[in-house]
């Protein structure tokens, strides 16, 4: 990674973010997933041609874009046999009572006519960050949003290929994917309340349609909130990795969890399953860095995957972890 701005261990990180939020000064964030690489940086100071950023609304890319080329986009992901050695590792941690949702991922090489730039501008999400020679992420999830005290989580858990028939009923009607959710709610709920007081659940399981350039799919979100002191700002790095790794991303209970991840695994998530966000001196809104392509040494690698479950089908977690590699260009 050639960006030029230091790397911050997670204490320096949540310290200098705090800073920051005491003397209401805006800011990008960038934390990894271990974080042990975290960046901060006040926002006047982001370069354009070192990193470019979309948090909701607010964003530093500008430029019109070119006539580019259509997408090509193709995929090579690992043999089912292979995943199913990770699943069956995965469904036994949770039979010995380990675990009870573990969110299993996976690389996966792919290829593009389009280079990592281009892929951020002509992708469509909520959330999206380049990094010049790392990656690209274009993320629907948000991970924490504060507006006016008030602290908001939307974790998404549920995908279903919108092609398939009744795809809907199927998608909020299903035993494994209904436990899965109300299993990350509990979770979030639970880590808010670290933070906050009165969190509660303003709406559960509501439908969210994601455009990939080769599919639609649509995926289960719940929105959970709370109200936090109004000082929070002074204490914005520490609330931020109070909270940290997102509950979607891996498990409950989360320690012993992500134990059994990076066990299992056997690769570096890195930036992938981390967060990034912007303070803007008041308020926050941060991601969940998913839906993320990779510069690899070795070429591109698009990192995915999904929650697993007692009542998790391997062949179905396969066919999820391979739905959600997608550029979504609507």
């Amino acid at each position: 990674m050639s960006v030029s701005y230091p790397l911050l261990s997670r204490q320096d990180a949540a310290s200098t973010m705090n800073r920051y939020g005491a003397e209401q000064r805006p800011f990008l964030f960038i934390i990894d997933y271990q974080m042990q690489k975290c960046r901060v940086i006040p926002i006047e100071e982001v370069a354009t041609d070192e990193i470019l950023y979309q948090v909701g609304y607010v964003t530093n890319f500008h430029q019109p874009i070119s006539a580019l080329p259509n997408l090509h986009f193709d995929k090579y992901p690992l043999s089912f046999d292979e995943y199913l050695h990770k699943f069956q590792a995965v469904m036994q941690q949770i039979a010995i009572g380990n675990t009870y949702l573990l969110n299993l991922t996976c690389p996966t090489p792919v290829s593009s006519n389009l280079s990592l730039k281009e892929i951020f501008a002509v992708s469509r999400a909520k959330y999206k960050l380049w990094v010049s020679e790392a990656f690209v992420c274009f993320s629907p999830e948000t991970f924490v949003q504060v507006i006016d005290n008030q602290i908001i989580s939307c974790p998404m858990k549920g995908t279903i290929n919108a092609a398939t028939p009744n795809a809907e009923a199927l998608l909020l009607t299903n035993l494994k994917e209904t436990a899965e959710h109300y299993t990350i709610v509990d979770l979030i709920r639970n880590d808010l309340n670290m933070v906050a007081k009165k969190v509660r659940v303003e709406k559960f399981r509501y439908i969210d349609t994601i455009h990939a350039h080769d599919k639609t799919l649509l995926q289960v979100s719940s929105r959970i909130v709370g109200d936090l002191p109004k000082n929070y700002e002074a204490h914005i790095g520490d609330l931020l990795f109070r909270l940290l790794p997102a509950g979607s991303i891996s498990g409950a209970p989360k320690a012993k969890t992500t134990q059994i991840i990076r066990a299992t695994e056997g690769y570096d998530r890195g930036y992938y399953t981390g967060i990034f966000g912007m303070f803007d001196g008041k308020n926050l809104d941060s991601a969940v860095a998913i839906r993320f392509i990779e510069q690899s040494a070795d070429g591109l690698v698009f990192k995915s995957g999904g929650g697993i479950t007692s009542h998790s089908i391997a062949r179905a977690e396969y066919n999820e972890l391979i739905d959600k590699i997608y550029v979504p260009i609507a």
